[in-house]
């Protein structure tokens, strides 16, 4: 793996010398990242058994294939792991499932259980969930699903104290077992925000004062996995609600002035009936722990990275295994990006025959890992106050994420 990785940071460099890219340093950061999932999940396809010319092969590609052929192959490998880790999990979940309520539509509505979350909802969310079946599943514990899973993948995830020597690192995520290189090791859980929707955001417009599990994706979707926490002990309906009060203080010190003044004077929207949207998701999901990755401590480097991926709504049997739900429904929203704003701008995205798709990230390993805590590079603005924990990767690709 040294030597493809070794390629890739040469072709890296050399594409960031390219003039052509010069005004437009975002665009350069987002094509290099795709260059770089490209090679680490085509890899991975490749199996343990892949010889030199096979790798040599992906690398020839990487530097011939256009971004977009580069974007599709990425998604590609990301769904086929996926739904091998989601057929994995309906195999111990629910083997030969018998008196399922889901498949006897005169008994699913006797069967249908609620999230113990949703009866603080009310409204059009409560019947949405009044009417849904959830399927049987075995009566397994989310420790129990996440050791059977290591059993088959052989490795699973862990939420301890970080070991990063700061009083701010909290929660860190480790990885038990082993994973190679291009490995989808877990999903950013939570709700979806498009651009459309920001004013919805808890807490918005300052959203990250009292909220530290929020991230944005180039397109400008933002997922919030506040709300997600650590998941459940079951497979339930779930419409992004929680009991968390976005509204209490900031922590001493992590809110200025200007920061009190903008939550006195604007306010998020209220979430009206049209926003209401639930799914049945299966809560125990031992990858949807994506928000817990910590960013590495000075010296030491990522072994993981973001890669986003658009779940297709199509797959009816993957969609329990994804734990998000986007506020204000499927249906994309067109938007048009002016500098740091987003305006609507006329009708839907989706055409006729369009397959909608959830806007959501998963962390894929950027090196062979084994029995270690997870660190994904945060690329937080230089344009603004840091956090005096945080110690930048590579100063310029922080500078052209956000350029």
């Amino acid at each position: 793996m040294a030597f493809l990785f070794n390629k890739f940071q040469e072709a890296v460099r050399t594409l960031a010398k390219n003039p052509m890219f010069a005004r437009d340093p975002r665009h350069l950061q987002f094509e290099a990242d795709v260059n770089r999932l490209f090679l680490y999940t085509s890899y991975y396809r490749l199996g343990e058994n892949a010889e030199e010319k096979d790798a040599e092969e992906i690398i020839d590609l990487a530097s011939k294939a256009s971004v977009t052929d580069q974007q599709k192959q990425v998604q590609d490998n990301v769904h086929y792991q996926l739904s091998d880790i989601c057929q994995t999990m309906d195999s111990i979940l629910r083997p030969h499932v018998t008196n399922d309520p889901s498949n006897n539509p005169s008994e699913a509505e006797s069967h249908s259980r609620r999230s113990g979350l949703s009866f603080a909802v009310g409204g059009a969310a409560s019947a949405n969930k009044q009417s849904a079946a959830i399927p049987a599943t075995r009566p397994l514990t989310r420790a129990e699903l996440s050791n059977k899973f290591r059993d088959h993948f052989g490795y699973t995830l862990d939420i301890r104290p970080s070991g990063i020597p700061h009083k701010d690192a909290g929660q860190g995520l480790f990885l038990s077992g082993e994973a190679n290189v291009g490995a989808v090791l877990a999903i950013y859980p939570g709700v979806i925000y498009s651009p459309a929707y920001y004013r919805y955001i808890p807490g918005y417009p300052r959203i990250d004062a009292c909220n530290n599990y929020l991230i944005t994706r180039y397109d400008g979707t933002i997922i919030d996995a506040k709300p997600w926490c650590l998941g459940g002990e079951t497979r339930e309906l779930w419409d992004g609600s929680d009991l968390v009060d976005y509204n209490a203080v900031p922590p001493k010190g992590s809110e200025n002035n200007s920061d009190r003044v903008w939550r006195m004077l604007s306010k998020p929207l209220e979430k009206s009936v049209r926003e209401s949207f639930s799914e049945v998701l299966e809560r125990r999901n031992p990858l949807a722990f994506g928000h817990f990755a910590n960013h590495p401590p000075k010296g030491s480097s990522p072994n993981v990275m973001i890669c986003p991926y658009d779940f297709p709504l199509t797959e009816k049997e993957m969609r329990v295994h994804i734990p998000n739900v986007t506020f204000g429904g499927e249906e994309p929203i067109k938007m048009k990006r002016f500098g740091s704003f987003y305006f609507k701008s006329g009708s839907s995205d989706n055409q006729a025959g369009d397959s909608l798709v959830l806007k959501t990230l998963v962390l894929v390993s950027t090196r062979s890992i084994h029995d270690e805590e997870l660190f994904l590079n945060y690329r937080y603005s230089n344009s603004k106050r840091r956090p005096e924990w945080y110690s930048p990767v590579d100063e310029e690709e922080d500078k052209r994420r956000w350029g």
